[in-house]
């Protein structure tokens, strides 16, 4: 197994264990921080095994952070929806 994949499934194991922890913030201030060291993990695993894996990875970050992402997608959707200014 390489580095990069030994990496990638601590990520997701520490990710769980954050989870299970009660926070006063909702985990935000954990998510902001497992961000920031999964974008470069996810595209280490990217890099060294191609885009299948690395969506793979992706799909297992997205459903850990799922609130963040979901609430990427309404800011995305409102922003595409939103009429031209005049």
């Amino acid at each position: 197994m390489s580095l990069s994949l030994i990496a990638g499934l601590s990520w997701l194991i520490a990710a769980n264990v954050i989870a299970m922890f009660p926070s006063r913030d909702h985990h935000w201030r954990n998510a902001y921080m497992l961000i920031t060291l999964g974008v470069p993990i996810l595209g280490w695993i990217t890099y060294e095994h191609g885009p299948l894996l690395g969506l793979l990875f992706l799909a297992g970050g997205a459903s850990v952070l799922r609130w963040p992402v979901y609430f990427l997608a309404r800011r995305a959707k409102a922003l595409v929806r939103r009429p031209p200014a005049e």
